[in-house]
């Protein structure tokens, strides 16, 4: 599709057969029309926003199948770069991510392209087919992590890898944030809901003390970010 196709269509809350919701307490399904922003629009409303609520909200940018977009003849890391160029973040270190899947975009990224914004690379479950040419559960070894460290700057696990159920309850660490700090790599995991908890959590507040205060994660990705970051304000400095 061309970007006015993709602008014609109606974006939703997430459904798992078009008409049932996955998480039924969010956005209700057919209240009104959303259509597909492209990035350079997202970054207009979030500027737009920071300057109207006096805040500085920074960008966090997945690239995602960057691949398949190479195979079709799309340079999303490219395009990415000159959406960012643009807006005027390129440089600015302290207020970008880029994180990604694919291990040769990110090398891509800052041996090609010499960004000198942060890269995080995202690891998964090999059998979500993310991208074939890496292995998901070695990317975990610290042999790996320390290859990771020298062309990133942090990873993006998924919850699991980080947290597992405690003998006793609860859920403990289990290791990987602190292997990761050991090559220095941030860990910021992923993802948060309070409306989809692992079996005997009651509340997100649950996996924020076993994430920030046991593991150690430097941050995470979260669907209810009001709840986490009340979390973090509430800590004890």
């Amino acid at each position: 599709f061309d970007l006015a196709e993709i602008q014609s269509l109606n974006a939703h809350e997430r459904t798992s057969d078009g008409t049932t919701v996955v998480y039924p307490s969010r956005y209700p399904l057919g209240k009104s029309q959303f259509r597909v922003p492209t990035l350079l629009e997202e970054i207009q409303l979030l500027d737009g926003l920071n300057k109207s609520r006096q805040t500085d909200t920074g960008l966090y940018i997945e690239l995602k199948a960057p691949n398949w977009h190479l195979a079709q003849g799309q340079d999303s890391a490219a395009a990415v770069l000159d959406v960012l160029r643009e807006t005027g973040y390129a440089e600015r270190a302290d207020r970008v991510f880029l994180q990604c899947f694919d291990h040769s975009t990110l090398k891509r990224l800052r041996q090609q392209f010499n960004t000198p914004l942060p890269l995080i690379q995202l690891i998964g479950e090999n059998e979500w087919g993310e991208d074939t040419d890496s292995d998901y559960l070695e990317m975990r070894s610290p042999e790996a992590l320390a290859e990771i460290a020298r062309y990133a700057d942090g990873i993006g696990p998924w919850l699991p890898h980080v947290l597992q159920p405690g003998s006793n309850g609860g859920l403990v660490p289990t290791g990987l944030v602190a292997d990761a700090h050991k090559v220095g790599l941030l860990v910021h995991p992923y993802t948060l809901r309070q409306d989809e908890l692992p079996e005997g959590i009651l509340h997100l507040d649950e996996i924020h003390q076993a994430l920030f205060i046991e593991a150690g994660a430097d941050g995470a990705f979260t669907d209810f970010p009001d709840l986490t970051r009340r979390f973090i304000d509430e800590l004890p400095r």
